[in-house]
């Protein structure tokens, strides 16, 4: 593996990520939930908003890598208001 750069902040994201998986696995089963109808007017579960809040984000990374000069501490929390939104409305 020492083609790819592993430093911290890559180990921390992609462990943040299996958490999340491993944490909403456990919630899926502990708790079951129906599907939700928001704003989308599509049903969606937990891991669904969970899918759609992490492919939004890494978009909005990306434009805020490609569009700013601002540091990344800034995408992070537009980020997290977006995923509270998502998990809020969708």
């Amino acid at each position: 593996m020492a083609w790819m750069a592993w430093t911290w902040p890559t180990a921390i994201f992609f462990a943040v990520i299996a958490l999340l998986l491993v944490i909403f696995s456990v919630l899926a089963i502990r708790y079951p939930e129906t599907p939700r109808v928001g704003v989308l007017r599509i049903e969606t579960t937990r891991g669904d908003r969970l899918f759609i809040a992490l492919l939004g984000s890494a978009f909005i990374n990306l434009a805020w890598l490609g569009l700013g000069a601002a540091p990344q501490w800034g995408a992070l929390i537009v980020c997290l208001v977006y995923a509270a939104a998502v998990f809020r409305f969708v």
